[in-house]
């Protein structure tokens, strides 16, 4: 178990807070391309800070503060121009990097006004890359966006979007406990599927006889064994990553799947999906990568559970997570040997929160180009059996699949051969 002060230290994101100050030594991602294809707005919550997403007229991004530095009217109405966002309360025009362009009413009464040279918004870097936007709230100079096998590859790709109710942490540490899997997706979910009058469904949940984990140099790479398996299995030989400090990497080697978990702030996370599909002839084209918002599992307006939203990984994992409350009171918690890859990975938080106390720059920061073309990641071939592989007519799978745009036009295709 931790302390407060140490749960505080690992969880607690907000400006001048020890993992906060981390996390801004990282590009976030905070929205879909699609989310914000021609010119417009999109409020965006990242880090305990309120912002505004826009993109001008022009194409060219930029993130800036909530309210303008005038009269403090929000900015999410602003009016997008060929270069910057304009206020829509008096006319003050701001750019990308925060300078004030215009004042309209202080330059039509003194034209010799320097007044906007000693005005600005907050302002942080945002670039696209893979479909997504990023944003970077740290120092400068910034690092790159690392180039994650996932987001460079070519083939279909779609994203999944959902807002949790509870801190970052708490999920990210899911990604380092194997033995759920066995519980949560199989045993709960066999009830789950005889509640919801599915027999056909109920499988054999398969039992873990070892888990291992190994740090590699972007994280830890998790390892299981089940059942009478022998070591040469993918699960145990190869494994699949936790890319630090927020991204798990999932799926297999044919449907690989990147889970993002972004700090809204200390009690809210952006759930993104990002996911890479073998190419089908019988799939649509899409002009651009679809993007669709998963809805958060859990209890109606009425108290009673909504089990049609519990048939899938994705929503048996959120009620686990934000139950556990807000912030996991972790001095209340009592660890086993199942959580020795939780414990490993707390101890690589502490570790990197350290470095960036001493000025140094945290794990997978970087900032030689020739070092960040294609950052491959390795992943099973299949997972357990590929149960949890995404295809027609398998509703287990682990990214949210029962909502995917790619996975529907597979099985309506399927439907028809």
């Amino acid at each position: 178990m931790l302390t407060k002060e140490q749960n505080d230290r690992l969880s607690l994101v907000g400006r001048g807070t020890p993992c906060g100050e981390l996390m801004r030594r990282y590009w976030h991602p905070i929205a879909a391309s699609s989310q914000l294809q021609g010119y417009g707005t999109r409020p965006i919550r990242l880090l305990g800070e309120d912002l505004v997403l826009y993109r001008d007229r022009s194409g060219t991004l930029g993130l800036v503060g909530d309210r303008c530095p005038h009269r403090r009217a929000g900015m999410v109405f602003g009016v997008p121009e060929q270069t910057g966002l304009r206020c829509a309360y008096h006319g003050w025009l701001f750019d990308e990097s925060g300078a004030c362009l215009e004042q309209p009413y202080e330059t039509t009464e003194d034209p010799t006004s320097t007044f906007r040279s000693r005005v600005s918004i907050q302002a942080y870097p945002v670039q696209e890359l893979g479909g997504m936007i990023f944003a970077y709230l740290g120092p400068q100079p910034a690092p790159l966006i690392p180039r994650w096998d996932l987001f460079v590859m070519d083939g279909p790709k779609e994203i999944g979007w959902a807002v949790i109710p509870c801190n970052w942490l708490q999920i990210s540490e899911n990604s380092l406990d194997p033995v759920h899997v066995e519980w949560l997706h199989q045993y709960f979910c066999n009830f789950v599927m005889e509640h919801l009058n599915r027999p056909e469904e109920v499988r054999r949940p398969s039992h873990h006889r070892f888990i291992a984990f190994d740090e590699f140099e972007h994280g830890i790479v998790k390892r299981r064994l089940c059942d009478d398996e022998g070591e040469d299995v993918q699960e145990w030989a190869v494994g699949h990553p936790h890319v630090f400090p927020n991204i798990l990497k999932s799926g297999s080697v044919r449907h690989p799947v990147f889970q993002i978990r972004v700090p809204m702030d200390d009690t809210h996370t952006t759930y993104f999906w990002y996911s890479c599909h073998p190419a089908r002839a019988d799939l649509p084209e899409f002009d651009e990568i679809p993007f669709y918002e998963v809805p958060v599992a859990g209890l109606d307006e009425h108290g009673q559970l909504k089990w049609d939203l519990l048939d899938n990984n994705s929503g048996q994992d959120m009620v686990m997570w934000y139950t556990q409350g807000a912030i996991t009171d972790r001095d209340q918690e009592h660890l086993g040997l199942s959580d020795k890859g939780v414990i490993l990975f707390r101890k690589q938080l502490e570790e990197n929160i350290r470095r960036v106390e001493r000025g140094e720059d945290p794990m997978n920061t970087f900032r030689d180009p020739a070092t960040n073309q294609r950052i491959n990641l390795a992943v099973e071939e299949s997972k357990l059996g590929n149960a949890f592989t995404i295809e027609p007519g398998k509703r287990r799978g682990g990214n949210a699949s029962k909502y995917s745009p790619i996975f529907r036009a597979a099985e309506q295709a399927l439907a028809k051969s």
